[in-house]
């Protein structure tokens, strides 16, 4: 990646501030204070006071600097997402020209975080290679160092002018909408859900079941699903990436295979006690506090090597609509059990999760099989629901 190939840097703000945005353009919090503008703060104001406090190697503190990020889909996009709800927020995606600014400078992380490192423009090439990687990070965390660096920031002194904003990003259509009629100057408001960590698509079967396109990973349901097999190897697909992402759902994965408490329909509910949103979010505060995330691992194969068994996916369901209520589990993500390295069709998977999982009366989202076409007849409740 150079700084060519850069497509866009990106402001996160309240949804609120963007016609001023555009008039003014994207100002720091002292060029702010100094014009007088009312705008409505995005971030806590501990975060806020924070950024006046650290200084910059030239002397200057953050409060002089309006930050862009190279990769808006990041953990403190997530943060605010969490904490004010989606429809009430807007990315800003700036011209790569700010790059070339002589003034900017770079952090290879949250600029107000300590670990951080924030270099002058003079090191701007060096930069970039270094944090070539985060425009295919989908997912972070903090063990292996992606969650500090996919949040890594451009600086820009005081301005930000109006003529480098390229487009607005919002959450969604009905957002996108609003925002376009409100705004006089013409620009592109483009809805892109992904980067808000919402579902693509999403088509209603019941009044609390959901067939969903999207990252099962970013649910805010509270119960996670993870397919597996009961040999204990993670080895593709979901498994892997929980593997990787939340270690600690392999290790008790890899426990309850070897003391047998997982079994073909007799899936396994990991009541985890760390924070799922924690482990998400940049500086997450207080705003995680009892919000816990469990996940469910339910076999739909003995071997890995194996397809999956529609016979086992069957008694794992109704092994949910036995216990659901018992085990305090309040809403449900679920992938499309076996319908992906399990070659299994959803056109047979599909009926049967939907006829047990919206019998449920909790919220359940069904994630439907990623990459794959599906008959539009088989996502219809008639078909579905029988």
């Amino acid at each position: 990646m150079t700084g060519r190939s850069i497509r866009n840097l990106y402001y996160i703000t309240q949804l609120d501030n963007v016609p001023s945005i555009l008039r003014h353009g994207i100002l720091s919090h002292e060029e702010i204070q100094r014009k007088g503008l009312h705008f409505t703060a995005i971030y806590d104001v501990d975060i806020v006071s924070r950024r006046s406090c650290i200084s910059v190697p030239d002397g200057r503190t953050l409060w002089s600097f309006a930050n862009l990020y190279f990769q808006p889909r990041n953990p403190m996009l997530y943060r605010v997402a969490m904490e004010r709800g989606v429809d009430r927020l807007a990315v800003v995606a700036v011209k790569t020209n700010v790059l070339a600014r002589p003034d900017v400078m770079f952090a290879n992380g949250n600029a107000a975080h300590q670990s951080t490192i924030i270099v002058p423009a003079t090191q701007r090439d060096q930069f970039i290679k270094e944090i070539a990687d985060i425009h295919g990070l989908t997912w972070w965390n903090a063990e292996d160092g992606s969650k500090r660096r996919i949040m890594a920031e451009c600086l820009v002194p005081r301005l930000i002018e109006p003529a480098l904003i390229d487009a607005v990003y919002v959450a969604n259509a009905k957002v996108a909408e609003a925002l376009q009629a409100s705004v006089v100057r013409a620009i592109h408001v483009i809805a892109e859900p992904h980067m808000f960590f919402e579902p693509t698509k999403a088509i209603q079967v019941t009044p609390t079941l959901l067939l969903v396109v999207g990252d099962m990973f970013f649910s805010r349901m509270q119960t996670l699903t993870v397919s597996v097999n009961t040999v204990g190897v993670m080895g593709k697909g979901l498994a892997s990436r929980a593997k990787y992402q939340f270690p600690d759902v392999y290790v008790r994965y890899q426990d309850v295979c070897r003391k047998r408490h997982l079994r073909m329909g007799v899936p396994y509910l990991y009541k985890r006690e760390l924070s799922f949103h924690e482990a998400l979010a940049d500086d997450p505060g207080s705003f995680t506090e009892g919000q816990q995330t469990w996940f469910l691992l339910f076999a739909t194969k003995d071997d890995w090597r194996e397809n999956a068994s529609l016979g086992g996916i069957v008694r794992g369901l109704a092994w949910v609509q036995e216990n659901f209520k018992t085990e305090g589990i309040k809403s449900l993500a679920m992938p499309a059990l076996g319908c992906g390295l399990g070659n299994l069709s959803w056109a047979d998977v599909g009926p049967l999760m939907c006829q047990k999982l919206g019998a449920l009366g909790i919220p359940v989202w069904i994630y439907l099989p990623a990459g794959k076409t599906l008959q539009q007849e088989w996502l219809t409740p008639e078909y579905l629901l029988g």
